[in-house]
């Protein structure tokens, strides 16, 4: 019997950009099998705003129409961007929670490279068919009263 395990990791080809790797464990020697990662093969930015004052709260709602004909893979993501000059932000800077369908908040880890913090691409993934739209609403809370930045919401598409 195989296991399958799944690896997160970064992709080379850009900030927060998060991908999945299969490997199939426990196949015979030599019978390993990999999967090509998960790379976005592009994105849809949508419009920035600056990192809400601290102890506020502030909603975000990234959305994502599906106008071709045919079934797309889509990923939500939301980048909270530091200063080019510093400091870069940690996780502890803030609190971000995702909507969930059934209305109650759940809170979501942020992965952080070179001063970016981002939601996981890997776990947001959805097929939408066409003419299907996604929608992904967080609430972001900023708790250090020195975090400056850029919040950066925007659509990942695969395939």
């Amino acid at each position: 019997m195989a296991l399958v395990v799944a690896v997160s990791g970064l992709a080379m080809a850009g900030p927060a950009m998060a991908a999945t790797q299969q490997t199939v464990v426990g196949a015979p020697a030599g019978a390993q099998q990999e999967q090509a990662p998960a790379i976005p093969t592009s994105f849809v930015d949508l419009p920035t705003s600056a990192l809400p004052a601290a102890g506020s709260q502030h909603v975000f709602t990234v959305t994502y129409r599906n106008d071709s004909s045919a079934d797309r893979t889509a990923a939500p993501q939301l980048l909270v961007e530091s200063p080019d000059a510093g400091p870069f932000l940690a996780p502890s800077d803030i609190k971000l929670e995702r909507l969930k369908a059934d209305g109650c908040w759940e809170a979501v880890q942020v992965g952080t490279q070179t001063g970016t913090l981002f939601t996981d691409l890997s776990t947001a993934q959805r097929t939408l068919h066409a003419g299907e739209t996604l929608t992904q609403v967080y609430r972001l809370t900023v708790v250090n009263p020195q975090a400056k930045g850029t919040v950066a919401p925007r659509v990942a598409l695969f395939g």
